[in-house]
């Protein structure tokens, strides 16, 4: 029946006009499921009152297009767009009306979604162009090799993200789905940017979704391009320019910062931050937890897993399609084959202890554990490996004070650990890799190498005083100054606007604290040397 349904609402949404005037005559103007936007339909006649009262006296800016899809994103896009045609520029909100990315729509719900949302930022229309992206013709041509390497790129990233897993099969109902969607806005975008070439493109995330198949197709393309998320603070945002933000690249930060020395203030700051997320608090405006068991102290842990002197390797694991690991392979094929070697390297060394710390993110998710990895590498653990579950009761940073040599991927526990001064090897892609105060091998030669090595003797490996000062002054840097500052948080976007609504922003102190961020998004170099001047808000 419910097929039979569907077929029907796909026979219908091919009529035209016909789920339109359903949705306004049965409806009468209200979202369908979860597509809704009614803090911005709440708030949007109020944001462009205050945009024209601005933009009447603001200098003519650039072409800015921006993309969402999803309604979260397509509210926030929204709120920074009117923001940005309030200062003058020349703004197009694109958007695709989707309620998820990873179920089938029927095109009759589609068009639905699409009435709806139309109607919701027509008043935008005053100061900016709105487009629905499933009313932008598409190019049906055959795509161009650089189109199919964009389009099969991101299905492979959507597919890993979705099913949390590493190794894809194409015939997967979601591969099909997601190559679908992302061919078709690869083929729309095409066309708008050959139409219309914007001056700077700006995309939230970047790296999956029709998100990440436009930030590809602007860098094909030669049109710069921001990309944008959040992290846990408050009033603060991660931007790339002409790179995913999600890769977290701070070259730039640490040229500007790497021979800076920290003052008291700020390795203070370090080790309360450090300190609320050992002992599962919350600090300042973090907005999580980072651990939900209290720290009992290293003597505590070593006593419950039943550690001896044996030196102790914490292997640290991140959960498996999550945006900060997809694309990350340095010299393995994939973050499992790493774990798996590892711990069958470990199986014949029985001099020493590794301690497999699974991602507690894990209870989360419902794709592969690490735990099913390493069992299936060792379905009974020899004495001399140890596993800690998600649910396991035990605190991470009790681990890393009696470890002895520390193993990531990419998790910023890594970094935790080189701050206690601890030799990490590090075997991802991740943002402090080559920094100066990790191990980087870039082959699995190199790898088992420095393993030996350091097993060797580990404390002969422990970080040296100007390691451990680029440790912390990294860790500062990384966690106070790569984030921007900036009004509204996706994840609690609406509140931190009845705290900084439009008019506060535009002001002249409002943009004294966030005019350079959103400068930057469309396109300003970031001035690090500059944001590294500006004083650090709690």
């Amino acid at each position: 029946m419910g097929s039979s349904k569907e077929n029907i609402k796909n026979f219908l949404g091919q009529i035209p006009l016909t789920a339109e005037v359903y949705w306004l005559l049965r409806q009468r103007g209200k979202p369908i499921s979860r597509f809704s936007l009614k803090h911005l339909q709440a708030e949007l006649p109020g944001l462009v009152k205050t945009a024209k009262n601005f933009r009447a006296g603001a200098e003519p800016g650039k072409k800015v297009f921006i993309f969402a899809t999803l309604h979260y994103w397509i509210e926030h896009a929204a709120l920074v767009g009117v923001a940005l045609a309030a200062r003058g520029h020349q703004v197009t909100l694109g958007y695709l009306p989707y309620s998820e990315w990873q179920n089938p729509i029927n095109l009759f719900d589609l068009r639905r979604n699409n009435a709806y949302a139309k109607k919701v930022l027509s008043p935008a229309e005053e100061v900016m162009r709105v487009i629905s992206l499933l009313q932008v013709k598409p190019d049906f041509r055959p795509m161009p090799d650089t189109l199919h390497s964009i389009v099969e790129k991101v299905t492979q990233y959507d597919s890993q993200y979705t099913m949390q897993v590493e190794e894809v099969d194409p015939a997967e109902d979601i591969y099909q789905l997601r190559w679908q969607r992302n061919e078709a806005v690869a083929r729309v975008g095409y066309n708008l940017f050959h139409a219309n070439r914007p001056d700077v493109v700006i995309v939230p995330n970047g790296s999956i979704q029709e998100l990440g198949v436009i930030y590809r197709l602007a860098r094909a393309m030669k049109i710069p391009v921001t990309t944008y998320e959040f992290g846990d603070q408050r009033d603060r945002i991660w931007l790339a320019q002409d790179g995913e933000v999600m890769r977290q690249e701070t070259d730039g930060l640490w040229r500007a910062c790497q021979d800076q020395p920290l003052s008291e203030h700020e390795i203070t700051e370090v080790k309360e931050l450090f300190r609320a997320r050992q002992n599962g608090r919350v600090w300042q405006n973090f907005l999580r937890l980072w651990q939900d068991t209290p720290s009992s102290g290293g003597v505590a842990a070593r006593a419950a897993l039943k550690l001896d002197e044996r030196p102790v390797v914490l292997l640290a694991t991140n959960v498996l399609g999550d945006s900060l690991t997809l694309g990350r392979q340095v010299f393995t094929h994939t973050m499992s084959q790493w774990i798996s070697r590892t711990v069958q390297y470990f199986a014949g060394r029985p001099d020493t202890q590794l301690v497999i710390r699974i991602h507690p993110g894990e209870v989360l998710t419902h794709g592969v554990s690490m735990m099913d990895v390493v069992h299936n590498v060792l379905p009974k653990l020899p004495e001399n490996i140890h596993l800690i579950r998600p649910k396991d009761k035990v605190n991470t940073y009790d681990i890393v004070e009696i470890a002895d040599l520390g193993l990531v991927y990419t998790t910023t526990v890594g970094l935790e650990m080189a701050l206690g001064g601890l030799p990490v090897i590090v075997a991802g892609q991740t943002h402090y890799r080559g920094r100066g105060f990790t191990y980087d091998p870039d082959s699995w030669v190199a790898y088992l190498k420095q393993l030996g090595t350091i097993l060797e003797d580990p404390a002969a490996h422990r970080l040296n005083p100007t390691q451990l000062e680029h440790a912390w002054r990294y860790a500062y840097r990384f966690f106070f100054s790569y984030p921007l500052p900036f009004p509204w948080h996706l994840v609690r976007c609406w509140e931190d606007y009845q705290e900084h609504p439009l008019d506060e922003v535009l002001s002249e102190q409002g943009w004294a604290k966030y005019g350079r961020t959103f400068d930057y998004l469309v396109g300003e170099p970031i001035d690090w040397r500059c944001e590294l001047a500006r004083p650090v808000e709690g």
